[in-house]
């Protein structure tokens, strides 16, 4: 009996952090996962620190890739806003990664996110890859 109590306490237990887990996944861009504030700081260190490379209109330059637009979803679509996140943190800008901080990485990604008509919400994004990967870029609803 004792058994079977601890089994089944186990079960729920496991159970409610499965559904915890993914209900965190199932996150996408379309839930408004930054704020507006945030976007707008983006802007003006995107302008700073990407346009160059990128151009004011985030369509790219032939080398350097567009950030809105289709060709942007189609790099990006069902990857995780984690995976964007990463790149730009690693690599951006290529003259000096380390010259933009984390937290401006993440203010350029919600610009990005604006700028693709994703919809603003009332969290800002966390400038934390591990984070982030449980938010999809999704092409639609």
């Amino acid at each position: 009996m004792k058994l079977r109590f601890l089994f089944g306490t186990l079960a729920v237990i496991w159970l409610a952090a499965v559904t915890q887990f993914s209900a965190e996944q199932s996150k996408s861009v379309w839930d408004g996962v930054f704020t507006t504030e945030q976007a707008d700081r983006g802007a003006a260190t995107y302008k700073t620190a990407c346009s160059e490379c990128h151009g004011q209109d985030l369509a790219g330059d032939g080398f350097a890739p567009a950030l809105s637009g289709s060709d942007f979803m189609g790099n990006w679509n069902e990857l995780s806003v984690g995976d964007l996140f990463e790149r730009i943190r690693i690599s951006m800008p290529p003259s000096g990664p380390s010259a933009v901080t984390p937290a401006q990485k993440a203010d350029i990604v919600a610009h990005l996110m604006n700028s693709n008509k994703f919809p603003a919400g009332t969290a800002e994004l966390e400038p934390k890859t591990e984070v982030l990967k449980g938010i999809k870029i999704e092409l639609k609803k």
